[in-house]
């Protein structure tokens, strides 16, 4: 049966009729550059070079995939690297950090041969000078965490719009507390209000003769504008480390977080002056309880002087409402307090089929006509 029907197809074709398809043929473009192992003669496979060591083989596969390409990687497709931020963190001299790695391998040759040291390592009796070492982390590594934090953190994103620096000043924020304690600041622990009721002691490493900026911020607090933040403190012109003799633009003010909003940052920023700056179009007046006259914007204000200062120090903690709020907002901001609440939406439910397939036995619990909540209570 199957002979009769191909010969009368090949009688329509004889007699002019073709076949048709939709098919298009198209051409392959040509790569754009070499491709992968192009070079490499895939006859004489047994003429090319052994590794004889997966060590070799992971070297020269290192050294390779450093090379630039003329195609993109499935890495490069799916997460494409992030712009390159502005960098206005203060200069730093290269030579210094070969230094550093230079002393500590100095530091770790002798800790080697030392035997005391070694039998107590083993007998667990070492003791480790934490002070020194936080110092030393302070000098070498530590900028460079702050900042990786900072960035987690969003606090470039939000202050400078983008740009980044590295806290190369290490500032140290501490609150004093009546019981002679002291909470400190550090890079996002968690401080109340009232223990920051007070202007806290600010210290830092500064050369005699220079001049810097403490400002403190909190871009999370704003009631009318969230791209604004409430200045919260502002110290200008300050000589050397010494708060108390620089110029108080505008007074230290109390966090007040408002109720319902969550964790406020609360942030301190050092800028290294590199001469006298004339503040007189940001001074507030004293006292200054009005939120208006409190709003402020950090890129803005560096942007006006960025010619004469450089971000250098950094600190924040994070605050969320408590009972002393509603006295800040009441006494000194004159103002109702306000209480953000979170308004849960109704329970969504399809709508209701008259004969429900594949559905559980508590199916028309979802439609009842009561408030008594009775789907997925059993």
């Amino acid at each position: 049966m199957a002979a009769p029907l191909l010969s009368a197809a090949f009688c329509r074709v004889r007699g002019g009729r073709a076949f048709g398809t939709a098919a298009a043929l198209c051409r392959r473009a040509a790569p754009l550059g070499p491709m992968p192992n192009e070079d490499i003669d895939v006859s004489n496979l047994e003429a090319l070079e052994k590794y004889r060591s997966f060590t070799r083989y992971f070297r020269l596969a290192e050294k390779e995939s450093r090379k630039p390409r003329w195609w993109k990687t499935y890495r490069q497709h799916t997460s494409p690297p992030a712009e390159p931020k502005t960098d206005i963190s203060l200069p730093r001299d290269k030579l210094m950090r070969a230094k550093e790695i230079k002393e500590r391998k100095r530091i770790l040759k002798e800790n080697r041969q030392n035997a005391e040291m070694e039998r107590a390592a083993r007998l667990r009796t070492v003791l480790i000078p934490l002070d020194e070492v936080r110092a030393e982390w302070e000098k070498t590594s530590g900028p460079f965490h702050k900042q990786r934090v900072a960035e987690h953190c969003g606090i470039f994103r939000d202050l400078f719009k983008g740009a980044t620096f590295t806290p190369w000043v290490t500032l140290r924020v501490e609150y004093s507390q009546e019981d002679e304690h002291f909470v400190p600041v550090y890079y996002g622990n968690m401080v109340t209000p009232s223990e920051a009721s007070s202007p806290p002691a600010v210290s830092y490493e500064a050369d005699k003769g220079s001049l810097w900026t403490l400002l403190l911020t909190n871009p999370d607090g704003h009631l009318r504008d969230t791209d604004s933040e409430y200045l919260h403190w502002l110290v200008t012109n300050i000589p050397g480390n010494d708060i108390k003799l620089g110029k108080e633009i505008c007074h230290y003010l109390r966090p007040f977080p408002a109720m319902g909003t969550g964790y406020h940052r609360f942030i301190f920023l050092l800028f290294k002056q590199d001469c006298p700056i004339d503040f007189s179009e940001d001074i507030r007046p004293m006292p200054c309880h009005s939120l208006k006259m409190r709003t402020f914007s950090t890129f803005d204000f560096y942007r006006k002087h960025e010619d004469a200062m450089t971000p250098a120090g950094l600190a924040f903690f994070q605050c969320q409402w408590d009972s002393s709020v509603t006295w800040v907002f009441h006494q000194l901001l004159n103002m109702r307090e306000p209480v953000f609440e979170f308004v849960r939406p109704p329970v969504y439910h399809p709508p209701q089929l008259k004969f429900p397939r594949h559905q559980p036995l508590r199916y028309l619990d979802r439609y009842r006509d009561t408030e008594e909540p009775t789907y997925g209570i059993y």
